[in-house]
């Protein structure tokens, strides 16, 4: 039996509000382990589970809405917890921007996001007109640079579009690393292979979502296929309002789209 749409929307309300708090750290059981591929859970993007790795056609896009974005952590210690990401190092992080009335900006982002941004800064003395937050990740590019360096082709791109690291190949040069235009990629401090966010594709693979996705109360992520035409993404990108990428001018051609991208962003 469906809940009427006034218990849900009162059902988020507080779930936001208890996340701000705090008291969710994250909202990790809202994320599925990285072995969940056995559970019977429903398909959360049409036509992927048990399709043909060879023969995807899908055009899969990452939409960041940083209008939406509450800088509460919630995808940060959702992808630290699929991957069990070492400690200070982010495949996917949230920026704080800070704005005075003098026009300078103030980045930062404590600990990648992963506790959110509860506290103020105090080493800023002057007054504060705007703020807002922006969560990054791979681009995904359709023209990466980092599988250009790799010099035993450890990095590379899948049929469907992703950019993925054999661990296996990879010798721990740091070229793809020094290659990324958007400084997404880390050496990994225990296999001392590169690592990056990989838009959860063992999860998409199984029809899910990626867990940064799943987990995000305001709906700031968005993740599917373009070429499905009812797809959210789709129809995002269809509809009004700007959407850009990040460093157009460097030729990668991101398939990570910013919705309400501020030109204070780098």
């Amino acid at each position: 039996m469906e809940q009427p749409e006034s218990t849900l929307s009162e059902d988020r309300r507080q779930f936001i509000k208890k996340v701000l708090k705090g008291t969710i750290a994250g909202s990790l059981l809202l994320v599925l382990p990285a072995g969940a591929g056995n559970l019977k859970v429903p398909e959360q993007i049409k036509g992927i589970r048990n399709r043909p790795w060879e023969l995807a056609k899908q055009n899969f896009a990452f939409i960041v809405d940083i209008t939406r974005c509450i800088g509460c952590g919630s995808c940060c210690v959702a992808d630290k917890r699929e991957f069990n990401v070492p400690d200070g190092h982010y495949r996917t992080w949230v920026e704080r921007y800070l704005k005075d009335f003098d026009d300078a900006v103030y980045v930062d982002s404590p600990k990648g996001g992963l506790d959110g941004y509860q506290e103020p800064r105090t080493d800023i003395k002057k007054e504060i007109r705007d703020t807002f937050f922006v969560p990054k990740l791979c681009n995904m590019c359709h023209e990466p640079s980092c599988v250009q360096v790799c010099p035993v082709g450890a990095t590379y791109r899948s049929p469907d579009g992703f950019v993925l690291v054999d661990s296996d190949r990879c010798v721990g040069c740091a070229y793809c690393i020094q290659a990324c235009p958007y400084s997404v990629r880390f050496l990994h401090p225990v296999t001392h292979t590169a690592e990056k966010c990989t838009w959860c594709y063992h999860r998409v693979r199984k029809g899910l979502l990626p867990a940064c996705v799943e987990v995000c109360p305001t709906g700031a992520r968005k993740f599917g296929d373009l070429n499905d035409p009812e797809s959210e993404v789709t129809q995002i990108l269809k509809g009004p309002g700007v959407l850009t990428v990040l460093k157009k001018e460097m030729g990668n051609w991101p398939a990570l789209y910013y919705k309400g991208l501020r030109r204070e962003v780098v």
